[in-house]
């Protein structure tokens, strides 16, 4: 995904979407009133640094070791030291889109004036955006306690021209590939790398990705849900907006409305609303709006804490242009931890819901006259029947996944760091939470068009026969058996596309 306009990265101004959009390829560019702030906040670190005050990190060392005073000619040594030290992740790579969305943040941290750093190292990390290099970066190492040190300091480590990039589908040594893009490492100053590496933008920016991705699964489980409830002759009853005024839940409310409209119009429901002996349906369909509002109202909380984190200064110490310097706590990752962990439940009972529409879509005792496992031949062929238990096996995984990391804590740094969030495991469980659901609700969008299949000629309601027909476009309808794996992949990868949220 790219942008004809490049994201401006001035500290204050990134949105969700703008993140997503340069982690998918956009351009960005460095505001020459960022410049500016970081040349005043750089002054101030350069006056400090030659009054020979004791400063942690530019003065000091780090953490445990931040009472030992470090002699002024050995400053830049301590933080290509600091950078080294810290590469310490282990584990599968980060994507291409994490690592981008990670860089941004990084760029729009130092852009927005806090950390003392030059613009140089800002513009550096714009000009690696835009040339499309990115550093290998593993994603397990942090504690996202004084941030996320290492992750971060695989970035920084590039930066200086050591390490390795990504170039397209190459990887180089970090001094080649700047050497081709036309771009020089710096030459890390006091302060410098402390600056580059404590903060959030590592757990954040696979939070942001999730969260963004988040937004269309709950749209899709909307769709996928009354598409499920027409298939199965369901009542559009449970939906009447006075039922859930009354109960005053505003997500509730905005999942009950989107429901009754997706359903309007119907000639399936038409056709047994009247002298249908069933008085209400099970609560996988009748109480969407009661577990889908809530999901929603989460979504949003993970957008507000993310939408905020990604423009928030989050070093130690923070520099103010008045001069003043002062150490804080403002890297602790409990923020992110806490949306990750918030988000990923919500996820957890979106695709719960989803697994047990699907079963009763193929369940023979439930399904309300549809084919058995939805086949075309029932016994010399098995329909949906796997269908089903992949996706019992997803939300299963989810549920596992689901408890949350941001109680867990384990002193680090000889207990310095004594109380720690654990955020980078909480956006990389979410992140499988996402992928999870979004497959689940590809199985199920499978199956409830094939349900939809079943009651033809009658049709569904407008709305949902687009929907209908957006699934028909990637996965054809099932009549012999055929293999399923490469459907529901393709399906899957249309729900994150946002094919089904509008």
């Amino acid at each position: 995904m790219t942008s004809p306009a490049a994201v401006r990265v001035d500290g204050r101004s990134l949105t969700l979407e703008s993140v997503r959009a340069v982690a998918g390829g956009a351009r960005a560019e460095l505001a020459p009133d960022a410049v500016a702030r970081m040349g005043e906040t750089r002054a101030v670190v350069e006056r400090v640094v030659a009054s020979g005050a004791a400063v942690y990190g530019l003065t000091t060392g780090f953490g445990k070791m931040s009472d030992v005073r470090i002699p002024a000619d050995k400053l830049a040594e301590l933080q290509v030291n600091l950078v080294r030290s810290h590469v310490c992740g282990v584990g599968p790579l980060l994507s291409k889109r994490e690592t981008r969305a990670m860089m941004l943040l990084r760029a729009n941290v130092l852009a927005a004036g806090h950390s003392g750093a030059r613009s140089a190292l800002a513009k550096l990390l714009v000009d690696m955006l835009n040339a499309d290099l990115w550093p290998p970066v593993p994603e397990q190492g942090s504690v996202g306690a004084s941030g996320d040190l290492a992750p971060l300091a695989h970035l920084a480590l590039s930066l200086i021209g050591e390490g390795d990039l990504f170039a397209g589908d190459r990887r180089l040594s970090a001094a080649s590939a700047l050497a081709d893009a036309g771009l020089r490492p710096v030459a890390l100053e006091s302060k410098e790398g402390i600056a580059l590496i404590n903060g959030t933008q590592a757990h954040t920016g696979v939070s942001v990705l999730a969260v963004t991705d988040a937004r269309r699964l709950w749209s899709t489980a909307q769709v996928a849900g009354a598409m499920s409830l027409d298939a199965l002759l369901g009542t559009d009853v449970a939906f009447d907006e006075r039922i859930h005024v009354a109960r005053g839940q505003e997500g509730q409310q905005v999942a009950a409305r989107g429901l009754a409209a997706l359903l309007s119009g119907s000639a399936i429901r038409e056709s047994h609303r009247h002298g249908d002996p069933r008085v209400q349906d099970a609560y996988a369909l009748r109480c969407m709006p009661q577990v889908h509002g809530p999901a929603l109202e989460a979504i949003e909380f993970g957008e507000r804490l993310l939408g905020r984190e990604i423009n928030a200064a989050t070093d130690n110490p923070l520099v103010f242009a008045d001069g003043t310097m002062l150490s804080g706590g403002n890297f602790h990752g409990q923020v992110g931890a806490l949306a990750a962990d918030v988000l990923a439940i919500a996820l957890t009972n979106l695709g719960a819901m989803s697994e047990r529409r699907i079963d009763r879509l193929v369940h023979p005792d439930l399904n309300e006259g549809l084919p058995p496992f939805l086949a075309k031949e029932p016994g010399l062929h098995s329909g949906y029947m796997m269908a089903q238990v992949t996706a019992a096996a997803l939300v299963s995984e989810c549920k596992v996944l689901a408890h949350p990391a941001s109680v867990d804590t384990i002193p680090t740094d000889g207990g310095k760091e004594d109380v720690v969030p654990m955020a980078m495991g909480a956006a990389t469980k979410l992140r499988r939470v996402v992928h999870n659901t979004a497959h689940v609700l590809a199985i199920e969008l499978m199956c409830a068009a094939q349900g939809i299949d079943h009651r033809r000629p009658l049709t569904s309601s407008e709305a949902l026969e687009h929907a209908h027909a957006a699934v028909r476009r990637v996965v054809p309808s099932l009549g012999a058996d055929r293999v399923l794996s490469h459907d529901m992949t393709a399906l899957a990868a249309a729900v994150l596309r946002g094919d089904f949220a509008s």
